[in-house]
């Protein structure tokens, strides 16, 4: 079966050009010109990466990266005319795998599509199966560390559970507040802090440690899996 791509760019010039070099190189390819549209394809098919145009007429090409990495973990390359400005988010908060300014070689896209595939694929190492140290019950809105049942508020269990339910990924801290703090009428980038703050104290009163990871000027991340 063959790998299928997602082209969303509302330029039929460059929409055609990658997908003649991407069809040369063995792909399949799916061609879109709005966000929406690309949306919709990502539902309805198999798609193994998207290559998505930041300027859409429809969304902004960062709101369709945001909106996709809800439901999926394909990955997504953004193709811009403005190298600066994704640079400083590219890997941040919406969870994108690389960029290519325009004008581009569609050979190069083709070799980075073909590399970022090879990584996706590569297997992990084999580790021994360990029993998860977190437990979330949804019903009672409470989560267990290694047996523990923390006592959490509100905003530290909203907090907990969007790290957890992406383990490994950085979130940035204005990503967490959109996850846990969207009905607040006020807040700050910093009560993300003060509650990761608050937060480790408790885990590290069961463990004497904490598996939140700090990432200096991107944000947090947590180890582990939760069940």
């Amino acid at each position: 079966m063959q790998t299928t791509i997602l082209i969303v760019d509302d330029e039929p010039s460059i929409a055609d050009t990658l997908d003649y070099a991407l069809r040369t190189e063995g792909f399949q390819t799916l061609c879109v010109g709005l966000g929406r549209q690309a949306l919709a394809a990502l539902h309805d098919n198999d798609v193994a990466l998207v290559i998505l145009d930041v300027g859409l007429p429809d969304m902004n090409g960062f709101d369709v990266c945001r909106e996709l990495r809800r439901e999926s973990d394909v990955p997504v390359i953004f193709l811009t005319a403005r190298a600066d400005e994704v640079d400083r988010i590219v890997g941040l908060e919406l969870g994108a795998d690389d960029y290519v300014a325009k004008p581009f070689s569609p050979r190069e896209v083709a070799s980075r599509v073909r590399a970022i595939l090879r990584r996706a694929r590569q297997p992990g190492p084999v580790v021994r199966a360990e029993r998860p140290r977190f437990q979330i019950d949804i019903e009672a809105a409470r989560i267990a560390w290694d047996g523990t049942w923390l006592a959490l508020t509100r905003y530290e269990y909203g907090l907990l559970c969007a790290l957890l339910e992406r383990p490994g990924r950085v979130l940035s801290r204005a990503r967490l507040m959109e996850l846990v703090w969207s009905d607040a009428e006020e807040s700050l980038e910093r009560t993300v802090d003060a509650h990761v703050k608050t937060l480790r104290a408790k885990l590290r009163a069961i463990r004497g440690d904490d598996p939140i990871e700090t990432h200096r000027g991107l944000g947090y991340s947590i180890r582990g899996s939760a069940s």
